[in-house]
Parts: structure tokens; C-alpha cells; sequence
């Protein structure tokens, strides 16, 4: 019973462990795609904000690791990323 649940959390540090946001997610952005698109390859955006047509969307932090993708009207216009 012990090592199972030394398996299980052991499992779970790993999973933790693995994100979306790195450099070979990235490049399969295109231009075109819609915000459901890229969230498919990314995962959920930790901000998103709306100015004149476009909403700007943020993955990771906006000090480190992250992308920006600029959607107007729901297809991406415009990608960066940083610490990637």
C-alpha cells in the first residue's frame, strides 16, 4: 500500500511537471488558427484582454516564460513568446 502511494505522487510530481507552454508547442502555432485552435496546443490562456477588435492573450508569466498571441476576430494574428 505504501509504494502505491509513492507511485501515485511520484506520477503526479511528473504530470505537474509537464507543461504545454515550451518552444516545439510553439511552432505549431500558425497564423489563422482561433483561440480554441491554440489553446488546444497550449492549454487554457492565464490572461486574455480586449482593446479595439483584438484580445490579446497571455500564457505563463509576463516576467518569464510565456507566449502572447494577438486574435482578431477569433483568428490569431500575431504570436511572441519569452523564456521558452
Amino acid at each position: 500500500m505504501k509504494n502505491r502511494i509513492i507511485t501515485l505522487a511520484l506520477g503526479a510530481l511528473l504530470l505537474a511537471g509537464c507543461s504545454k507552454l515550451n518552444k516545439e508547442n510553439y511552432d505549431k502555432l500558425e497564423t489563422g488558427m482561433s483561440q480554441a485552435e491554440v489553446e488546444a496546443v497550449i492549454g487554457a490562456a492565464d490572461n486574455c484582454s480586449k482593446s479595439l477588435g483584438t484580445v490579446s492573450c497571455l500564457w505563463g508569466d509576463e516576467n518569464g516564460k510565456n507566449v502572447k498571441v494577438v486574435f482578431m476576430a477569433d483568428k490569431a494574428i500575431g504570436f511572441s513568446y519569452d523564456g521558452l
